[in-house]
């Protein structure tokens, strides 16, 4: 089954410049396996030590905050999207 994943723009240099991708995998923890192996690199950009997320890396399927469905195991379906966004943090109000 194959996802579509959309690709922040800080690593994109692991795609190849692409900014959509395509993977394979019943889960989201399988999709990120397989873009592993096409795209060697970006695993240790999105999971920690521990085979997590990182918390400076949010990620959606379908517009929905992975944290808040099933985590790595949330399921995929043919056609879904998956979006990975770097958190945005700093800075100050005036």
């Amino acid at each position: 089954m194959s996802v579509t994943v959309r690709i922040p723009t800080a690593l994109r240099k692991i795609t190849a410049d692409q900014d959509r991708v395509s993977a394979d995998g019943g889960s989201l923890s399988e999709c990120i396996d397989a873009l592993e192996t096409s795209y060697p690199g970006l695993k240790e950009r999105l999971c920690d030590e521990s085979g997590e997320i990182r918390r400076f890396v949010n990620v959606y399927v379908n517009g929905e905050d992975v944290r808040f469905l099933q985590g790595l195991v949330t399921p995929l379906k043919d056609g879904d999207e998956v979006s990975i966004v770097p958190a945005v943090a700093g800075g100050g109000w005036a």
